[in-house]
């Protein structure tokens, strides 16, 4: 075996040895309860993290209001969501608004302006057909704790 050869096997098995005595347990899902763990399984969950990275299920505001109404009340239940899972609104990556309309798009930018600090996360805004119950707006985030 030529001395080239010898040295780059020699290489390799040093760079894969260590590494793989150093490894990392791999992520888990946790699931985030607001309280005590459901007795039945529930349709979904809330809160859900993998490794560090905090999912929140979509939330919607089903009682009397306008759009500033709805959509601050949303955004404070994401708030104490990401505060229950030990995250905070300025550690949010992605963000989804959807809407009943359209027409609510600019009160909808007013009452979400600064709600996320400084740098804001990235957001897909759209209209949908329907949102379940009689909320204006529903959004999910994708942030990290």
């Amino acid at each position: 075996m030529p001395n080239s050869r010898r040295k780059f096997l020699a290489a390799g098995a040093a760079l894969t040895a260590p590494a793989a005595a150093s490894a990392q347990e791999a992520p888990k899902k946790k699931v985030h309860y607001k309280g005590a763990k459901p007795q039945k399984t529930p349709l979904f969950s809330s809160a859900v993290s993998y490794g560090n990275l905090l999912f929140i299920a979509g939330k919607g505001y089903h009682k009397e209001g306008d759009i500033t109404v709805h959509t601050k009340a949303v955004l404070d239940d994401i708030e104490n969501e990401l505060k229950n899972a030990g995250s905070s609104m300025d550690k949010v990556l992605k963000c989804n608004v959807y809407l009943k309309t359209l027409d609510h798009y600019k009160a909808m930018n007013a009452a979400f302006l600064g709600r996320f600090g400084a740098e804001p996360p990235v957001r897909t805004t759209v209209a949908v057909a329907d949102i379940p119950g009689d909320s204006l707006i529903e959004i999910d985030v994708i942030a990290y704790i």
